[in-house]
């Protein structure tokens, strides 16, 4: 009989579930963005939900974060990956497939080092960059 190995891995607080969660480097990014949306642009936690299940298609898909606004409609999807993986065409493809679902008006996709804010003009089928995303207060 192999002996057990202590498998035990550290853990991250999540302030939207409000439970710890395994610590990886994509949740130390998740969990970034949320105190930059909390802390800084305003958002409340109230109105995040993390790894929010989806349908596209015929297929179940996990959001990294989903942001409401104050009619709690989707808002904002935000992709998010560990540092090593580059924000590229097929990350934002990704949130794109996403928003065939929720039609949202914003994307944040980030590797915790690189940041992409997007405008997703949904009649004309375009997304335009943005310096940031919108303050809460400002909505």
């Amino acid at each position: 009989m192999a002996p057990t190995q202590n498998t035990k891995t550290s853990q991250l607080f999540c302030l939207v579930r409000r439970r710890p969660v395994a610590h990886t480097p994509e949740e130390e990014v998740r969990q970034a963005v949320i105190r930059y949306l909390h802390e800084s642009l305003h958002y409340p936690l109230e109105l995040m939900s993390v790894e929010c299940a989806i349908t596209v298609a015929t297929l179940t898909k996990r959001c990294d974060i989903v942001v409401y606004n104050r009619s709690t409609k989707p808002y904002i999807i935000v992709e998010c990956k560990k540092p090593q993986v580059t924000i590229n065409q097929k990350v934002v493809d990704q949130a794109c497939r996403y928003n065939i679902a929720l039609r949202v008006p914003y994307l944040y996709l980030t590797n915790g080092t690189h940041h992409l804010f997007l405008k997703a003009d949904l009649d004309e089928q375009r997304l335009t960059q943005l310096p940031s995303l919108p303050d809460f207060l400002d909505m």
